[in-house]
């Protein structure tokens, strides 16, 4: 099976080298383990041999459960453990380990299930975990271009088109149709529904099962397959609640295991006391648009790009690729959307040094100028609009930057002196 490289490599080496443990957390089959395995093979160069052990196996799983300390003997580091969410008990043994060797990347750990896994690591391991979050593949690393993190500026979105290849809309739908996961990639044999069948399974009878206490799996299936229709929508747990035949309680807790299984991504609005009229929900992202096609029954990529929710899915998509190229280089995602009671909206926003940059997605080769029209809300958070407005914190004071209309345009193309259409394959 081809591996194919991951942009998030260098950042893995270099968190393992400032910590004594990596987490290398993510949904499940995005090749968390394939990864950190090949790094190891390049390790052995160096004359580091990294034992493996994966906790899927129950022999081993009983040993670290039943008696860490002699697990941690069996498997001394520097050691590669998988599934570590299987046996927390694990954790102040390590730490223990750690604390006596000071090595740097003792221990190598991944999970596919934070919900559970990350509080045990923040009490057991606080300070001497690194943790870095693997997606599945993203365009940069399906095409063999280079990765970096998402930028409105226009003279490094110029610079991409020089390692770009251009893609039309049905390659892009047929991309957004398949999804990121790299086994689908590796071996083109796969087929895709019986893939994303089994997934699910997986998902549902291990992952929820076990951890999450959901009793019918069934109506978990419905409530996933109902959020995904809700994809690139601002939450209201009343309306999934309703739609998937459950309470509001039993809907926010459901949704808060779908995010912290990396299924999918909430994105918090912008506001700050200049913005009055801010509305606060979240707004819900799947990541993986293959598996978004699938639950919601879609049958391939031509009817995907003509349906009703083609759209929608195109916009989680885009969201996705620049949440990925955070994630890639090691960086907190800086994203944001912006909606107000006035029904003015801006679908991402990505805040950094003080600069907010506006982003518009379109399923348009020519949206006009009317995407951009309420780019111009922001101007109330300018230095200069602003003024006398923040009671003295002018930290919360931010400018405007270059704002960007990623849609289906041929090129990347100036709409005014301040925001250029973005060709999706450019992201």
């Amino acid at each position: 099976m081809t591996y194919i490289r991951r942009a998030v490599e260098d950042t893995v080496a270099k968190t393992s080298k400032m910590f004594p443990v990596l987490l290398v957390t993510g949904p499940r089959q995005v090749g968390k383990t394939t990864l950190l395995q090949k790094l190891a093979e390049s390790q052995e160069k160096d004359g580091v041999n990294r034992k493996y052990v994966t906790l899927d196996d129950p022999d081993a799983r009983y040993l670290a459960k039943r008696d860490p300390a002699l697990f941690l003997q069996r498997y001394s580091p520097p050691v590669l453990i998988d599934e570590i969410q299987y046996a927390t008990e694990l954790f102040p043994y390590i730490k223990m380990s750690v604390d006596r060797s000071k090595q740097k990347g003792d221990f190598w750990l991944t999970g596919s299930q934070a919900f559970r896994l990350m509080n045990d690591v923040s009490e057991s391991l606080a300070g001497r975990v690194g943790i870095v979050e693997l997606l599945g593949l993203s365009d940069a690393e399906i095409y063999r271009t280079p990765s970096e993190p998402f930028s409105t500026d226009p003279q490094r979105l110029m610079h991409r088109l020089s390692v770009t290849k251009p893609r039309g809309l049905n390659e892009i739908y047929q991309r957004i149709f398949k999804g990121s996961m790299p086994e689908l990639y590796a071996d083109e044999n796969i087929d895709w529904e019986t893939y994303y069948r089994s997934y699910v399974n997986t998902y549902l009878q291990r992952d929820i099962r076990d951890l999450a206490q959901v009793a019918d799996e069934m109506q978990f299936y419905n409530f996933m397959t109902v959020v995904a229709a809700h994809t690139s929508k601002p939450v209201v747990y009343e309306e999934l609640a309703g739609a998937a035949g459950i309470s509001a309680p039993t809907a926010k807790k459901w949704l808060s295991v779908l995010v912290s299984s990396h299924i999918i991504a909430l994105v918090q609005p912008y506001h700050n006391n200049v913005l009055k009229r801010v509305v606060k929900m979240p707004l819900l992202h799947f990541l993986d648009t293959g598996l978004t096609s699938y639950l919601l029954k879609w049958g391939n990529p031509e009817a995907l790009e003509k349906g009703a929710m083609s759209g929608a899915i195109f916009e989680s998509y885009v969201f996705s690729e620049i949440y990925k190229s955070y994630l890639n280089a090691g960086k907190e995602p800086p994203v944001f959307y912006y909606r107000d009671k006035d029904q003015k909206e801006i679908d991402l926003l990505i805040y950094q040094n003080g600069v907010l940059s506006p982003i518009e997605i379109k399923k348009s080769a020519s949206p006009g100028k009317t995407a951009i029209r309420h780019f111009h809300v922001l101007d109330q958070v300018g230095a200069d609009h602003a003024k006398g407005t923040f009671d003295g914190l002018d930290a919360l004071k931010a400018e405007t930057g270059t704002g960007s209309v990623i849609c289906m345009a041929l090129d990347l193309l100036p709409i005014d002196e301040k925001n250029w259409y973005v060709p999706a394959w450019l992201i």
